[in-house]
């Protein structure tokens, strides 16, 4: 399994060097992947009532593409993921554009991994409609790799259109990976049809299981080789101790997970420093 270690987005604090210094480090312990969380806009909970959700104005996020941008500079070879950029509050062709040269910067090290967002207070203040994101994420996907692919686009869909244009530069990998996040039935049906890769939300179980053979009859039934759909799967440092990681770490492997990511984020870590001890205990216990 590929190993990644995620950007501990809202504890990092706002200092450059210390965004550096974790990228470095990740990289020099031979991680090889650094997914990256996306919010726009932290909603006030104290005026909006029955805020139940996990984020707010309080929390901090890195927007992910200037990140990106500026760790093309500052490292070699760890791969930029995102996980997920939500894609529905987006203009379509901006993003096609940004990630062109993200992938570009980082010498083909992007992966766009993709969701639809629960957040209905960024969709407002970008001004894009909430009701409709996951069928306009569709038509979105299809842009995007049409944009990625080739000089000049003519696109008319449902919800865009582009007249004879296109990006320029085009990304090295053409096209870009396109992950997806989320386990809605719905939600695993666009996997198997269209996705590269999948972010799961579950335990590597026998529910888990059942879950990625249903993605899998999926791909099938859209003629695509099902083996061929990356899996992600994710382990929390506050999760146990290095025992239970590993073990958490050869269950996901056996249920076939192509990449592993450890999230040292709500653990009772402050600064770079500790975070960058956690992904290396955790590098440690896993490839011991």
């Amino acid at each position: 399994m590929q190993l990644g270690a995620i950007f501990p987005q809202t504890e990092i604090g706002a200092d450059p060097g210390g965004v550096r210094d974790f990228a470095q480090a990740a990289e020099a312990m031979g991680y090889e992947d650094m997914p990256v969380f996306d919010h726009v806009l932290g909603a006030d909970a104290s005026k909006h009532p029955n805020w139940e959700r996990p984020y707010r104005s309080t929390d901090m996020f890195h927007e992910p593409f200037v990140l990106f941008g500026y760790l093309a500079a500052v490292t070699e070879k760890i791969q930029m993921t995102t996980e997920v950029l939500i894609l529905g509050q987006r203009q379509t062709a901006l993003v096609a554009k940004q990630a062109a040269e993200a992938d570009l910067l980082t010498g083909g090290r992007l992966r766009l991994g993709i969701g639809i967002g629960w957040n209905h207070v960024e969709y407002e203040a970008l001004g894009e409609d909430f009701s409709n994101r996951g069928a306009r994420s569709v038509e979105q996907i299809r842009l995007l790799r049409e944009l990625w692919t080739n000089e000049v686009v003519n696109f008319e869909g449902r919800y865009h259109r582009v007249t004879h244009a296109g990006i320029n530069p085009l990304p090295v990998q053409r096209p870009i990976p396109i992950w997806f996040g989320g386990g809605h039935e719905r939600v695993i049906r666009r996997i198997g049809r269209m996705g590269d890769g999948w972010f799961p939300q579950f335990q590597p179980d026998s529910e888990g299981q059942e879950k990625i053979a249903l993605m899998r009859q999926y791909a099938e039934a859209a003629g695509r080789d099902p083996m061929s759909i990356g899996i992600e799967g994710r382990i929390s440092i506050n999760s146990g101790d290095a025992d239970s990681w590993s073990k958490a770490a050869a269950a996901w492997e056996e249920i076939g997970a192509t990449h592993l990511s450890v999230n040292t984020m709500r653990a009772g870590l402050e600064g770079p420093d500790q975070h960058i001890d956690a992904i290396r205990r955790f590098k440690d216990a896993v490839s011991g």
